[in-house]
């Protein structure tokens, strides 16, 4: 068998699974994500592992909290290409898009919540929100280091 000659193709690898909108798919959206980085090489517990799941954590209960319609599911997808891994959360609710809002407390750690996408901005190579027929799909990048 002779080695194949060309440029190299790049294994893309993707995983897309739909979750009822709870706290229990939102868990569950979680704890596959590691699962499925797992599989493809990315250990549980490596840093880029951590990353993805504050990430997935973070878009999916925004998913159900401020995402949730009746009778309708979120969708995760992870798309791992070169080095670089894309997470995306899509949602019914298009008009309740995430900001990051400025910190008026910056040592309030006291806070009920409003910590999530500081998280995300901060370990994310780039993140962002774009508009789908319904509803609307957020979206981070993290790079394999």
């Amino acid at each position: 068998m002779t080695a194949p000659t060309g440029p190299a193709q790049a294994l893309v690898r993707v995983f897309t699974q739909r979750f009822s909108s709870t706290r229990r798919g939102a868990r569950l959206a979680r704890c596959l994500a590691v699962v499925e980085l797992h599989d493809w090489g990315i250990p549980h517990r490596s840093p880029l592992s951590e990353d993805a799941e504050r990430i997935v954590a973070e878009f999916t209960a925004n998913a159900v909290i401020h995402g949730h319609a009746a009778g309708r599911d979120f969708e995760l997808k992870l798309t791992l290409l070169g080095g670089v891994l894309r997470i995306e959360v899509s949602d019914a609710r298009r008009e309740r898009r995430p900001a990051l809002q400025p910190n008026p407390h910056p040592h309030a750690d006291q806070a009920a919540g409003g910590r999530g996408l500081r998280i995300v901005d901060a370990v994310a190579a780039d993140w962002g929100v774009t508009d789908r027929v319904i509803g609307k799909t957020v979206w981070a990048e993290l790079g394999r280091g």
